[in-house]
């Protein structure tokens, strides 16, 4: 029997070791990712669901649950969802219903929330997810449901934005409504001291999945994907399953790795001690990999889910499905076989651009005219570093593989130098160069930037001469160098011209100069 002491302790602070952990314990998990659709308005009513704008400016009266106020079905989500359902080859139900999931919280004014219950749209799928070393496992899915999102809380005054200690919690309105998809697994059981990569690898599968789909941006960053992992352990050989805890709003590929390595290894120290595991919700701590305690977790009876009476069965004839079954794209698995047979790529080499969230930004930058080189190049260094600077997934940088295209271009004509486009993409990141462009992924923003920032090569022969000039009259030492043989002495000069010309004129043409006017 345990304690006072032990019953409050929850080991956050003392962890056993990984690798005793998967020596004597089984872990079961379960992932539920939620992805908000990006359609352009809310699932139950007209209002936009426009990320960053002013809080409460798209809050309408079915959102707020205001009195007399009726939802009416977004259509283009309903066929997003079943997309999602096709590609995650779930069952697609011919007839299913909302609910309303009824909870009192400040994140959901009318105190429930429409969602879907025993009757989802989509059921009974799998994901086959690739591992680091290749291997394939496959995850099951219990079902993706529709429903529609909460308003988003800030509270003010606590540690990291945590509700503990908050003096206050401010409520925006914009978030609620806006269409989600909920994709549940079953139970994950098999992975062993791999469950922590499978749940990396099977929520990295989501987010590629959803983009290549186009349903979703999947900015985990911004809350567009959102994961919440459960976990629980079991002795091994045993089969029944032990008390498992969810901890909540992961928001990084990296996060959910480690929340799952550091709740085996919590849960492991608390059996250890005796001590039981509570069924509750934690958070997880981005400063140091841990999860804290939340709130006890609910049960399916406490939400007291009835259908809703104001939304009819959602129906979805055979044939509808099967014309959007026609429309899905190229999977990502795939795309990556395609493209490493392709460009002949070895498995390290495919692995380290997967890795590196790196693949399909470099295959969209080679379909918009880069070579496979140069739209390597970008996004494996220079947009890598960016991306590391910032802290941010380098998909989440603010230039499209259109504009890194145009960069590259740019350079194979001799427009800018590498020093230049640097320069260039530098101008983009900053947000520069989108007046008067239609659409901001445009390339005519690179074109803005250079035009802007006054960056393209000077190929003005007489500018050049003049520079080269000038350069060779203050250097008469590095001149007799060079006319008498010591060619590598032109560097000198080359530096002097770029630095006179600000980096803009064209290297080898510089260097061509200097010779013709040394010999």
């Amino acid at each position: 029997m345990t304690s006072p002491a032990q019953s409050i302790q929850d080991y956050s602070d003392d962890v056993m070791d990984y690798d005793d952990v998967v020596a004597q314990f089984d872990p079961v998990m379960g992932m539920e990712i939620h992805v908000e659709l990006a359609t352009k308005s809310k699932m139950f009513s007209s209002s936009s669901v426009e990320f960053g704008d002013a809080p409460n400016s798209h809050a309408d009266p079915c959102c707020l649950g205001l009195p007399g106020a009726l939802p009416v079905v977004n259509k283009k989500g309903v066929e997003w969802a079943i997309k999602i359902g096709l590609a995650l080859n779930c069952s697609i139900a011919e007839r299913s219903r909302f609910a309303r999931k009824n909870y009192f919280y400040p994140d959901q004014p009318k105190n429930y929330q429409i969602s879907q219950y025993d009757e989802p749209i989509a059921y009974d799928g799998y994901l086959d997810v690739q591992l680091d070393d290749g291997s394939i496992f496959r995850v099951e899915i219990e079902r993706a449901h529709m429903e529609e999102d909460t308003c988003k809380l800030t509270h003010i005054g606590g540690q990291g934005g945590r509700i503990a200690g908050a003096t206050k919690s401010l409520v925006d309105a914009n978030r609620a409504g806006v269409p989600l998809i909920e994709i549940v697994t079953k139970p994950i059981v098999g992975a062993g001291d791999r469950a922590p990569e499978v749940a990396r690898a099977y929520v990295t599968a989501v987010r590629d999945l959803m983009k290549a789909l186009k349903v979703s941006d999947a900015r985990m960053d911004q809350g567009s994907m959102r994961v919440d992992s459960n976990l629980s352990l079991r002795p091994i050989g045993t089969e029944e399953f032990g008390t498992r805890t969810e901890t909540k709003n992961i928001n990084s590929l990296r996060s959910v790795e480690q929340a799952v390595r550091f709740e085996m290894q919590r849960q492991a120290q608390c059996l250890k001690h005796g001590v039981e595991i509570v069924q509750e919700t934690r958070h997880y701590q981005e400063t140091d990999g841990t999860t804290s305690k939340g709130r006890p977790k609910e049960t399916m009876a406490d939400y007291r889910y009835f259908n809703d009476p104001d939304l009819p069965p959602v129906v979805a004839p055979s044939e509808w499905v099967e014309e959007i079954r026609a429309t899905l794209p190229e999977l990502p698995w795939v795309r990556r076989a395609r493209i490493q047979k392709e460009w002949k790529l070895s498995d390290e080499e495919l692995r380290d651009l997967v890795n590196a969230g790196a693949l399909d930004l470099v295959a969209d930058t080679v379909e918009a005219g880069a070579t496979p080189a140069e739209a390597r190049s970008w996004w494996v260094s220079y947009l890598a570093q960016k991306a590391n600077e910032q802290e941010v997934e380098l998909d989440a940088l603010p230039i499209s593989p259109r504009q890194v295209a145009r960069v590259a271009k740019l350079v194979a004509d001799g427009k800018l130098t590498n020093k230049l486009a640097r320069s260039a993409i530098d101008g983009v990141l900053a947000g520069e160069g989108k007046e008067n462009v239609d659409e901001p992924e445009s390339a005519d923003v690179v074109d803005n930037v250079v035009k802007d920032r006054g960056l393209e090569v000077v190929r003005d022969d007489g500018a050049l001469e003049k520079a080269v000039d000038d350069a060779l009259a203050a250097n008469p030492d590095i001149v007799e160098k060079i006319k008498s043989g010591k060619t590598k002495a032109a560097g000198a000069i080359v530096g002097a011209v770029m630095k006179a010309t600000r980096g803009k004129a064209d290297p080898a043409r510089v260097q061509q100069l200097i010779v013709e006017k040394c010999s």
